[in-house]
């Protein structure tokens, strides 16, 4: 395979792989961070990869690997050794106060789109949400598990179409 028809490949897999990236990261920039250092080791070694076989798993590997070598060495960085009596936090790295403005009014749009929804569809997955199993739903509500099942995917889905916007400002309009 040529150099170009690597490239070529390997680009096809790139909303795949941003996709997973976010799985591992749950972080938009951490995300791109990630999707570009799994590009940038393919394009490295790509006289590793055997002709044939799956570049869609070599490439899951190579960012899972990343992953977990970026984890490991961030908890090593953050890792220190504290003899104080704990009277005071000299080197915290945490920030003491945290601005919750943004995620005050993105809750407050979840709320209310959830109860938009319809009373049959706001029951089951409200009762899924808090950690009801299906059949515990099932047998409460008095309907069938794949009724249950039903709603709860057809509240996600127009949950997912209420807070399109919020998807959008963070780079995930496209996972499912």
């Amino acid at each position: 395979m040529t150099s170009i028809e690597f490239k070529n490949k390997v680009h096809k897999e790139g909303s795949s792989l941003r996709h997973y990236a976010y799985q591992l990261t749950r972080n938009v920039e951490d995300t791109n961070d990630l999707v570009q250092d799994t590009m940038l080791k393919a394009f490295t070694y790509q006289d590793k990869f055997t002709d044939g076989t799956n570049l869609k798993g070599w490439l899951y590997t190579i960012m899972k690997n990343t992953f977990i070598n970026n984890y490991r060495r961030m908890v090593k960085r953050n890792t220190f050794i504290d003899q104080t009596d704990n009277d005071f936090y000299l080197d915290s790295v945490a920030p003491l106060v945290k601005n919750q403005g943004e995620l005050n009014f993105m809750m407050k749009d979840m709320e209310h789109a959830i109860e938009k929804l319809p009373m049959s569809l706001k029951k089951p997955f409200t009762m899924n949400f808090k950690g009801f199993k299906y059949h515990e739903i099932s047998e409460i509500l008095h309907i069938p598990i794949g009724t249950v099942k039903t709603r709860i995917f057809v509240a996600r889905r127009e949950l997912r179409e209420r807070l399109n916007d919020y998807g959008k400002m963070y780079g995930l309009e496209n996972v499912a």
